[in-house]
């Protein structure tokens, strides 16, 4: 049965997308060609000389990173933590959707392969078939804060190590007893060698 996720996205994730988008209120290009505005909004309202404020900017990106996060819940099928929520929101916000819905990225972590779904997040630093910096910057950030919140149990389970299990208050006893029977022969014997030479 699949996990319902229903995060909303944090500021520590809007302030990852507002460091890398950047803040525009006039229109441009992209790397591609695609007329952008704000903090990286695109679509068919964004045209050549177009000019906005800061409000509008703010609006602009709170529906956009909605549509990101709505995606990012509905896609990620496991049980999720908010690190990697705003992790995988920014990708979606930068990407698409539907990058990050056909992506191996998705595919690993919905199988349980955390550290695997990790990796795959430096793989998306190209734009018209050409590396961009900018965008491998802004993977690894995704990747670190990716990382940062893996559940430990998670990385147990891909290890095939089981959760430590806490001893019994009996075995507890019994073992601390055995642990103190070893020491006294030991003990016995430096007394037993202290009083031989204290004769001498």
């Amino acid at each position: 049965m699949s996990q319902e996720n229903t995060f909303t996205y944090s500021q520590n994730g809007l302030a990852l997308t507002q460091k890398f988008e950047g803040l525009r209120l006039t229109s441009y290009q992209d790397q591609v060609g695609v007329w952008t505005i704000g903090y990286g909004h695109t679509g068919k309202d964004v045209h050549p000389q177009l000019t906005i404020t800061q409000e509008q900017a703010n609006s602009l990106l709170m529906k956009d990173i909605a549509s990101a996060a709505t995606a990012v819940n509905r896609l990620v099928t496991v049980a999720f933590y908010q690190d990697g929520f705003d992790a995988l929101v920014d990708f979606a916000f930068n990407l698409g959707n539907n990058a990050l819905a056909g992506s191996t990225l998705l595919r690993k972590l919905n199988a349980g392969d955390f550290s695997g779904a990790a990796d795959e997040f430096p793989k998306w630093c190209h734009a018209g078939g050409k590396l961009v910096p900018g965008l491998l910057r802004r993977r690894k950030a995704e990747q670190q804060l990716f990382q940062r919140g893996i559940p430990q149990s998670a990385i147990a389970a891909q290890l095939g190590l089981a959760p430590a299990k806490p001893m019994p208050p009996a075995a507890k006893k019994i073992a601390t007893n055995k642990v103190a029977a070893k020491k006294a022969p030991a003990a016995a014997k430096k007394s037993s060698a202290k009083k031989k030479a204290t004769r001498k």
